[in-house]
């Protein structure tokens, strides 16, 4: 059992904290027994895991699954668990993994969500479970945004972040144009849009572009937009939660998309 916070092990996983150190090292933090189940069902590599006696008793199967692909397996003591994990209250397990493994071609087709300056990454994560939920083609994320990898992007995303395809895009204007090229319709919200989001075609292939928290979508990216479209606010509402929007938006797309099968 490993005891000691000097541990070089740990002291590797603990850096994982940073942005800055899970970039240089090129991997990423996964915390909890709800995400390792959904790594291990889509066979995602993992390189260190690291658990608790009481939660290797609890989920040996799921330690037995893991532990044999990764390249270190501990067990370690409640004190180091709580020092490696980024959460107040871990459950027990936390696992290391290679970044970018699954960063993929995300389609010009379907629906596909295009981020600009995202900084919450509770706010990734939920779009990233509404996008998977709602059966979005993927998502892809300006350089700017939050890391795809964030440990609160994992968490927020309920595991869907395993299962959709993304992307980053060093160049999101240049993505636009390729998307356009692929004959998608570009749409944007913005507030003093008049055409209402349910009122766009989304049976069409469509690429959604969504903004910053705080300042909304850039003036260059919006106007690139075949369509824009405002989601209603009642008076004295000023805006929505952007996860809300989209999901909204996601959501409308899917419904006319079944109508239109049946």
């Amino acid at each position: 059992m490993l005891t000691s916070l000097q541990n070089t092990l740990v002291k590797q996983i603990r850096k994982l904290h940073s942005a800055k150190e899970r970039h240089k090292q090129d991997l990423f933090l996964l915390e909890g027994t709800h995400l390792l189940e959904e790594a291990a069902a889509v066979d995602y590599p993992l390189e260190a895991l690291c658990c608790t006696e009481d939660w290797q008793a609890k989920h040996f199967q799921l330690w037995e699954q893991v532990a044999q692909k990764c390249d270190r397996a501990e067990i370690v003591s409640e004190e180091v668990l709580n020092a490696i994990a980024t959460t107040v209250q871990p459950d027990g397990v936390v696992a290391t993994a290679k970044r970018g493994i699954n960063s993929q071609q995300v389609p010009f087709s379907g629906l596909v969500l295009a981020l600009e300056t995202i900084q919450d990454p509770g706010n990734l994560g939920t779009m990233i479970r509404a996008a998977a939920a709602a059966g979005a083609s993927g998502l892809i994320v300006s350089d700017n945004c939050v890391d795809l990898d964030s440990p609160k992007v994992l968490r927020a995303s309920a595991g869907q972040w395993f299962r959709l395809p993304m992307a980053i895009s060093e160049d999101i204007k240049n993505t636009v144009t390729l998307a356009k090229n692929a004959d998608m319709q570009i749409v944007a919200t913005l507030a003093n849009a008049t055409v209402t989001y349910w009122d766009v075609d989304w049976c069409k292939p469509s690429l959604v572009l969504l903004g910053n928290e705080g300042a909304g979508l850039s003036a260059d990216l919006a106007a690139m937009a075949d369509v824009v479209v405002n989601i209603p606010l009642n008076p004295g509402v000023e805006s929505l939660n952007v996860a809300i929007a989209s999901a909204l938006i996601l959501y409308e797309a899917r419904r006319q998309m079944e109508k239109v099968k049946r």
